[in-house]
C-alpha cells in the first residue's frame, strides 16, 4: 500500500515538473482555463446573489383582495368563510376600510388631505397569505380568489419580484449553456497539450513498451498531468470570482446607500467553490484521457 502511494506521488510531482518545465506555457495554460471556467462561475455567483436580493425585496408574498364598496357585513363575512376553507390559503387578515385610511395617513403624510375627503374612497380589502410561494401557484391562486363573490380586485403582491425570478431562471439557463460550451473548449485545449506531450516523448514511451510497460504505466503521467491542470485552471477561476466580487463589492455599497439599502456581493459558498475544483479537475482528466487514448495506440516500438 505505502509503495503503491509512494509510485503515485512519484508520479504526480513528474507531472508537475513537467507541467512547469517551461514555466511560461504552463503559466499560461492554466491562465486559460483559469478565464474561461470564471465566466460560467462568476455569472452563476451573480445570479446567486441576485437571487437573494429579490427575496429580500419581495419578502412574504400575499394576496390583497379589494371588496366592492358596497359590501356588506354578510357578504365580509361569507368570503371569510371561504378564504378559511380554502386549500391553498395558509391565512387572511381582514382590514377595514377606515383602518387603512388611518394607515394610508400615517404613512403619506397627507393627513390634511384625507380629513378633506367627503367620504372614505377605499375599500374593504383581505389580505391573504399563500401556503405556496412560487410564482405559478400564485398567480393560479389569484385567479381563484378574483372570482370569488363580493371582490372586486385581486392583487398580488411583489409581482415584479416573480417576473425578476423567472429571468434569472432563464439566466441560469443561459449559463448552463455556456459552462457547458465552455467545458468543451477546455476539454479540446487539455487534449491537443497532451497530444504534445505524447508526441514529444514518443521515444520514451517505444522504449517503455520494449521493457515491458502496461498502458496503465504508460497513462499515469499524461492523466495526472491534465487532471492538475485542470484542477490549478479551477483554483485560478475561484480565485478570478473572488477577486472580482470583492472589488465590487465597494462601488456596490455606495450605490445601494443611496436606495437606503445594504446588499453585498457573497463569494461562491464551500459546495459550489468544491464543485467547481472538482468540475476542472474531471474536465482535465477527461481531456487528457481521450487524448492518450486516440494517441497512445498509434506508437508502436520500431
Amino acid at each position: 500500500m505505502t509503495r503503491a502511494l509512494a509510485l503515485h506521488l512519484g508520479v504526480l510531482r513528474a507531472a508537475l515538473r513537467r507541467m512547469f518545465a517551461s514555466k511560461l506555457g504552463g503559466l499560461l495554460n492554466i491562465l486559460v482555463i483559469g478565464i474561461a471556467l470564471s465566466l460560467p462561475a462568476g455569472m452563476y455567483a451573480l445570479l446567486q446573489n441576485a437571487q437573494g436580493l429579490v427575496a429580500q425585496l419581495s419578502g412574504t408574498p400575499q394576496i390583497s383582495l379589494f371588496l366592492a364598496t358596497d359590501a356588506q357585513a354578510d357578504d365580509i363575512d361569507a368570503l371569510r368563510k371561504q378564504l378559511a376553507a380554502h386549500p391553498a390559503v395558509h391565512g387572511a387578515e381582514f382590514v377595514a376600510r377606515e383602518r387603512a385610511l388611518e394607515q394610508l395617513k400615517q404613512s403619506t403624510g397627507l393627513a390634511d388631505v384625507i380629513v378633506g375627503l367627503e367620504k372614505n374612497p377605499l375599500p374593504d380589502a383581505f389580505v391573504v397569505s399563500p401556503k405556496q410561494g412560487n410564482a405559478q401557484a400564485l398567480d393560479i391562486l389569484r385567479g381563484e380568489l378574483a372570482q370569488l363573490p363580493g371582490v372586486e380586485l385581486a392583487q398580488l403582491d411583489s409581482a415584479w419580484a416573480y417576473k425578476l425570478e423567472a429571468l434569472l431562471e432563464f439566466g441560469h439557463l443561459a449559463v448552463l449553456i455556456l459552462a457547458v460550451l465552455l467545458s468543451l473548449a477546455l476539454v479540446a485545449v487539455t487534449f491537443n497539450t497532451i497530444r504534445l506531450q505524447i508526441l514529444t516523448q514518443r521515444d520514451e514511451i517505444e522504449v517503455s513498451r520494449l521493457i515491458g510497460a502496461t498502458d496503465g504505466f504508460i497513462r499515469r503521467p499524461f492523466l495526472y498531468f491534465g487532471a492538475m491542470q485542470g484542477l490549478l485552471g479551477g483554483i485560478m477561476a475561484w480565485a478570478i470570482v473572488t477577486a472580482s466580487l470583492l472589488l465590487l463589492n465597494r462601488p456596490l455599497g455606495e450605490l445601494s446607500q443611496l436606495y437606503a439599502s445594504q446588499f453585498v456581493l457573497h463569494p461562491l459558498s464551500f459546495g459550489d467553490s468544491l464543485s467547481l475544483l472538482l468540475f476542472s479537475l474531471y474536465l482535465g482528466w477527461l481531456g487528457a484521457w481521450l487524448s492518450v487514448a486516440r494517441h497512445l495506440s498509434q506508437i508502436e516500438p520500431r
